[in-house]
């Protein structure tokens, strides 16, 4: 009878809602590696500046840090005929497809058009994201949640592979536009901006939200919403610290990440001599790994424990940052295929790795919560990540104007090592924790 009861909760009777809400996933999916590869690009028109342009790049994160908490908490207490989240998902998402169209094309104008583009891009992007994310646990039951996460990470690295291998390809693609002549590196962003839009009438017309109203156990539960720094202050006072030791190891995981990611387009245009068009592709590795390997780390991790998993994830990537660092030494008499497919397969190897690190430290984090401070630690893992996105790109771009584009590889593994390093203090979070 126990085992019929467990073969019961499974997700086969959530593929279809799970892929459908996954649609919400895909778009930030599509957007978030064009705008990183291709922004620090086009911002390169106009600022010489490495750390400039990495400080313009830190605008999305920072107002990710005010929007996701202000939205998510927003559509939490909104009530309407089509649901909570799909209000904003309806509105916010399309105009964030219609401002990301015009990206590449008000490059062309001037500094300040692209800049205005930029933050209205960003206000709408990271406002709606708060209400996609909190969909899936809206509609997956709680002990389905990790599964339906891996579908939809998977899906989030199927649009990375849209974008940067594919739709990247049209940025060498020639238009004529009115006043501007014949140009490129314009054309993958509206036609992912398509993408988007489609994305969103599907999900407005297959994903239907419970229509309900407050209840008194959920007025008093918002009334009970704490702020996130008296959230981070009480995870800081526990006694027992594995908390605020992986918030710390994540912080240091995406510091080096967000230093890395808004550079790399750059560094196979100037360094590996690639084409606009192919520069995303190294993107595109990663999200190939992503992709692949998102479901099969979670279940890795589930046999041989998250902590060991992670770390071990750390340690691949921190060897594969050392090899990235050698590599344009010790490739430099290489043919140019030869050279650029090397760095590629390090990139997807960085994938794999990284995939394992982040499918797996969200719901660690969350086996430390109790019922009542889930949604604390959720804000606390958003605030930490999208802190290291604000401090990161311009520390990145900061070094390589000083030492150059290697030093690049060796700031992501400082922080990689202390990533590390923190880990080793977390003793909490494993799947057989009750």
């Amino acid at each position: 009878m126990q085992q019929e009861k467990k073969e019961k909760k499974s997700l086969k009777g959530y593929w279809v809602t799970t892929f459908l809400i996954g649609l919400g996933f895909f778009t930030m999916g599509l957007m978030d590696p064009l705008y990183d590869n291709y922004v620090p690009i086009f911002l390169g028109y106009y600022i010489e500046k490495n750390s400039l342009i990495g400080l313009i790049m830190t605008l999305d994160n920072i107002l990710a840090i005010f929007l996701i908490p202000i939205f998510s908490a927003l559509s939490d207490r909104t009530r309407t005929r089509i649901g909570r989240r799909m209000p904003y998902i309806v509105t916010l998402l399309p105009v964030s497809a219609l401002f990301f169209g015009l990206v590449p094309i008000t490059a062309y104008q001037s500094l300040i058009l692209l800049v205005i583009t930029i933050f209205c891009l960003n206000i709408s992007k990271q406002a709606v994201r708060g209400p996609v994310v909190a969909l899936m646990p809206d509609m997956v039951p709680g002990d389905l949640r990790s599964e339906a996460n891996g579908v939809i990470n998977t899906m989030g690295g199927i649009a990375t592979i849209l974008g940067t291998v594919l739709l990247a390809r049209l940025m060498d693609v020639k238009v004529t536009l009115p006043h501007l002549g014949e140009v490129d590196k314009i054309l993958a962003f509206p036609v992912a901006s398509v993408f988007i839009i489609i994305a969103v009438i599907l999900l407005f017309i297959f994903v239907k939200e419970k229509n309900s109203k407050v209840s008194s156990e959920e007025e008093r539960e918002e009334k009970d919403n704490e702020p996130i720094l008296k959230s981070l202050k009480a995870v800081i006072g526990e006694k027992e610290k594995s908390a605020l030791f992986i918030l710390l190891s994540l912080l240091c995981w995406f510091i080096a990440y967000q230093g890395i990611l808004p550079f790399v387009g750059k560094y196979t245009t100037e360094v590996l001599g690639t084409s606009a068009g192919t520069a995303a592709l190294s993107s595109g590795m990663v999200g190939i790994a992503y992709a692949i390997f998102a479901v099969p780390s979670g279940k890795f991790a589930h046999k041989r424990g998250r902590k060991k998993t992670i770390r071990g994830a750390l340690i691949g990537i921190i060897a594969v940052l050392f090899l990235v660092f050698l590599h344009s030494t010790l490739t430099a008499g290489m043919p140019y295929g030869l050279r650029l497919g090397t760095f590629w397969a390090l990139l997807f190897c960085f994938g794999i790795f990284w995939v394992t690190v982040v499918t797996n430290s969200f719901p660690m984090l969350w086996q430390m919560a109790d019922y009542k401070t889930i949604g604390i630690y959720t804000g606390l893992y958003y605030f930490f990540s999208q802190a290291a996105s604000i401090i990161s790109p311009p520390l990145a771009g900061g070094a390589t104007d000083l030492f150059g584009y290697p030093a690049l590889f060796l700031y992501g593994m400082v922080f990689m090592i202390a990533a590390y390093l923190l880990m080793s203090r977390v003793h909490r979070g494993e799947p057989s924790e009750d």
